[in-house]
């Protein structure tokens, strides 16, 4: 019992067992407004709006969820934000999580063996 709940606990904390409620494909149908400035997958190609492809479900969520309530400000999303419901929010979150963001380099911060 006791190696039960601790793999419960190593996979809640992992975020291995998280479960998106949004739907991608009915995000994609919802995202033609966001192409304007994001790009239709999310990778904007002009330098003053972000890239949101590929960033975490959580965090989009959050981020438009928090454009809706006034809780993070910016004056072009307030208005885009506005009409959508929390489900129009997990769908687009499902659809922009899933799409290949930029490339980076993962744990960076490693120095290779022997080379302190």
């Amino acid at each position: 019992m006791k190696k039960l709940s601790t793999v419960a606990v190593v996979l809640a904390l992992s975020g291995i067992g998280a479960v998106q409620a949004g739907n991608p494909e009915a995000g994609k149908e919802k995202s033609r407004t966001c192409a304007a400035c994001h790009g239709a997958d999310g990778n904007s190609a002009a330098p003053n709006f972000p890239r949101i492809a590929g960033q975490h479900y959580d965090y989009l969520l959050k981020s438009l969820r928090d454009y809706k309530s006034g809780a993070r400000k910016n004056a072009i999303m307030a208005p885009q934000v506005a009409n959508l419901n929390p489900r129009d929010f997990e769908d687009l979150a499902a659809y922009f999580s899933e799409q290949q963001g930029l490339v980076q380099r993962k744990v960076s911060y490693i120095v290779p063996s022997g080379k302190h």
